[in-house]
């Protein structure tokens, strides 16, 4: 018996983009020392504080079938969170809590597109993003942020894309190249939405992760609010990966439907998690700080030494990941990290995984502790030169 089309063609017919990291993993396995620069997770574990509340409350029993839209309290202090972060007046139903920014993303597309809707998104993109789109039925069509305005999105292209589209799904502070979308792009973003009468889908997972500069919701710009669904997370704000703990902000309406389908799919997340989730969000800044602090110092540390040496880096302001342009090497990002990972066993994800219009850069997670990320950015650099120097 044959799978459906819909389900055997998320990745398009190609790769997942994930093939370095498998590569990379198997090498490990085999026993070879492998500097692992792929995956953007945490180097530290979610806090023994967190786990300690899940112990307590699961203990305490609270391990039965969930409240499908999510505890009321979490959701209060998700609804909190969003509006001293935005400015937008948010409620408990404006929230409902996923298994992870994922599941969100998902819904968010199942709420804003029917089969056969076109929904857009800006490539380069993470690498869920097309599959994330086939899997509601809907079209996934790329509109390109170009290396030589930044990554910035552009209005102009954003328009010419949005006739007949339902839906443009956005990821700001990005992953994978640590841009934030400037004001002025927003605004771009937002007139196209109002003129186009698009939903945005906002992926915010690394609102936390800010360096220099500031992050805009969309959600937050005028008129936006009724068309605006942005997915969350404390997988990297709080180290919580694992546990697989979001949720997805929107319309109270268009929520409502969004907790119909999670009784359809998911049947929400468990309730021992969500407590721990509302205890650590309720550590507040200074915790998602202390989670944060180990990626601001490698950022800088890794930004500066690259700079120094002259090797061109996308002008990142945020994430864990530097996103490194390797194409006077005159190697594809995906023939460079094969050679990186071969010859000297350290893994970086090719710019190619994230789509096109990264092609020819590498994305290097800065997700080891720092002298083993150093020696890593060294031996980058060092190789980037001599093949540099080969090909001119």
């Amino acid at each position: 018996m044959r799978v459906s089309k819909r389900i055997a063609g998320l990745t398009g017919g190609g790769s997942d983009g994930w093939d370095i990291l498998r590569k990379s993993r198997q090498m490990i396995a085999d026993g070879v020392d492998v500097i692992e620069l792929t995956v953007g997770e945490h180097d530290r574990r979610t806090e023994p504080e967190i786990l300690d509340e899940m112990d307590r409350s699961a203990h305490a029993g609270h391990t039965g079938y969930p409240a499908v839209p999510g505890i009321n309290a979490l959701r209060d202090a998700i609804a909190a969170r969003v509006t001293e972060r935005t400015g937008v007046a948010t409620t408990r139903e404006n929230v409902v809590v996923t298994p992870g920014a994922q599941s969100a993303l998902f819904a968010a597309h199942t709420a804003a597109c029917d089969p056969g809707d076109t929904a857009l998104f800006i490539d380069p993109y993470y690498t869920t993003y097309p599959g994330t789109i086939r899997g509601v039925g809907a079209i996934a069509r790329a509109v390109s942020a170009h290396a030589d305005a930044g990554f910035q999105p552009d209005a102009g292209d954003l328009a010419k894309a949005a006739p007949g589209a339902r839906s443009l799904l956005i990821n700001s502070p990005n992953n994978p190249t640590g841009v934030v979308y400037a004001r002025k792009t927003m605004d771009g973003i937002a007139k196209v939405a109002k003129e186009h009468d698009l939903w945005i889908i906002s992926d915010e997972v690394y609102d936390t992760q800010i360096w220099t500069g500031e992050h805009v919701s969309p959600r937050q710009l005028p008129g936006m609010a009724e068309r605006c669904l942005v997915a969350g997370s404390l997988s990297k704000s709080h180290a919580m990966t694992g546990s697989r703990l979001g949720w997805l902000v929107g319309p109270a309406e268009s929520m409502a439907h969004v907790e119909n389908l999670s009784t359809h799919t998911t049947y929400g997340v468990p309730g021992f998690i969500q407590d721990a989730g509302l205890f650590a969000l309720q550590q507040g800044h200074a915790f998602e700080d202390r989670i944060s602090a180990p990626f601001r110092r490698r950022h800088a540390a890794a930004l500066a030494y690259l700079t120094k040496r002259g090797v061109p880096v996308v002008p990142s302001m945020a994430s864990m990941y530097l996103m490194v342009d390797v194409r006077k090497s005159g190697l594809s990002g995906e023939a460079f990290a094969e050679r990186l990972l071969a010859e000297h066993h350290i893994a970086v994800m090719p710019g190619e995984s994230f789509g096109q219009a990264a092609a020819g850069h590498l994305r290097v997670a800065l997700t080891v502790e720092d002298s083993r990320l150093m020696d890593a950015i060294q031996t980058l650099a060092n190789v980037i030169d001599r093949l540099s120097a080969e090909a001119a």
